[in-house]
């Protein structure tokens, strides 16, 4: 039988890529009882009810709307604070119908793909968007509620405060690996926050498997590592950061922490 970490990787490389596929894949790789098969079916037993309420003379845009629309009548929410790992774990999301913004994403994305409904996801900081190509504005997983520039303006503002300014980056639409890596990250942060270090740990591996990493990646690996008492992969992770790092500010306090860890030999040799 196929591991789940190399089925993930596996739906990343076919074509289409199968994104949602790929994500019960990571849910299954932290509960080992758990067959992607199962989410499957309760996935499609929502299709009836969604391509009742979708009007096949409606545009594109109306139709994903009334997607969301129907998916929130169905029970789809976003979950209460705090967040556990189960909010990013699609088979317990679709089982609980709760989850964060990116799995009700994804849960979304996958019902549409089966429709002929044109959607795609949109990496949006701190709170993972949706839009139909070429519509003026975006579409929020978690209720159905369409998102203008000004509303997408307020969310950033209350994700990250005033002093955060909106841009063209923030609107650009994720790739396959992305999403993965997102929902990676999100669960990697879960985890963590839930003393489950060994699960964070597995979590903050894949990161770096799904595509190019970001210095963060590497340092929260290495945090983990920290916490586990591994201080030699700590080190090394604490090495790409530096190399991948192009902040002065953040290369001294690498090179100090690698000092501290009795590294800095080893990397400027």
């Amino acid at each position: 039988m196929e591991l789940p970490r190399q089925a993930c990787l596996d739906c990343l490389r076919r074509e289409p890529p199968a994104v949602f596929e790929a994500a019960l894949w990571i849910a299954a790789e932290h509960d080992l009882t758990f067959q992607p098969e199962t989410a499957q079916r309760l996935l499609a037993d929502l299709i009836p009810s969604i391509r009742a309420a979708v009007n096949e003379r409606s545009s594109p845009v109306e139709q994903a709307q009334q997607l969301l629309r129907q998916l929130v009548e169905l029970g789809f929410h976003a979950d209460e604070w705090p967040l556990k790992p189960h909010a990013a774990l699609l088979h317990q999301v679709l089982v609980r119908r709760r989850g964060q913004p990116l799995s009700l994403a994804l849960i979304a994305l996958e019902l549409a793909f089966r429709l002929d409904i044109p959607l795609s996801g949109i990496n949006f900081p701190g709170h993972f968007l949706l839009r139909v190509p070429g519509a003026d504005h975006l579409l929020d997983p978690t209720s159905g509620r369409r998102l203008y520039s000004p509303d997408c303006k307020m969310l950033l503002a209350h994700q990250f405060g005033p002093q955060v300014e909106l841009n063209a980056s923030h609107f650009r639409v994720a790739l396959p690996y992305e999403l993965l890596q997102r929902l990676s990250r999100n669960l990697r942060q879960l985890h963590h926050h839930d003393g489950q270090l060994l699960a964070a740990l597995k979590d903050a591996q894949r990161v770096l498997e799904l595509g190019p990493p970001m210095v963060s990646d590497h340092l929260a690996r290495a945090d983990l590592y920290g916490q586990l008492d591994c201080p030699q992969a700590q080190r090394y992770d604490i090495e790409r950061a530096l190399l991948l790092s192009n902040d002065p500010n953040e290369q001294l306090e690498l090179t100090q922490r690698l000092a501290e860890l009795g590294g800095l030999t080893r990397l400027l040799h």
